[in-house]
């Protein structure tokens, strides 16, 4: 089973950028579909972005879409989420994890999960 790694989180101001990794071993990286979530606070894990494991297609949340970008570089087995003009309510860990199978954003339909990254944005 893969094992996924993330980092890059940490605390910024409003505004600020941040670019998140999440580093894949022990599997084939390229042939699974990769997505980010992330869980705030008392709520629940929401779907943030996900991939194609060519690194032709993606599919955002529209609400995220204009401020974050995910891709991926097979070559590094490395996913990456890129977060531009961060809001207090991106506060939230973020999580990476793999698919088999492309269409389908329910947490429980991702099979390996990273220990997750934390997102603190301050106002």
């Amino acid at each position: 089973q893969v094992q996924l790694v993330e980092s890059g989180g940490g605390l910024v101001q409003a505004g600020d950028s941040l670019r998140l990794s999440c580093t894949a071993s022990g599997g084939t990286f390229s042939t699974y579909t990769m997505a980010w979530f992330r869980q705030a606070p008392g709520k629940g894990r929401d779907f943030v972005a996900a991939i194609d494991s060519s690194g032709g297609g993606t599919y955002d949340t529209n609400s995220l879409k204009a401020r974050f970008t995910i891709s991926r570089d097979n070559s590094k087995n490395t996913v990456y989420l890129q977060m531009t003009n961060l809001k207090s309510e991106d506060t939230a860990v973020y999580y990476c994890a793999t698919s088999r199978a492309w269409g389908s954003w329910l947490d429980t339909d991702f099979g390996s999960w990273g220990q997750g990254t934390q997102v603190t944005v301050s106002s």
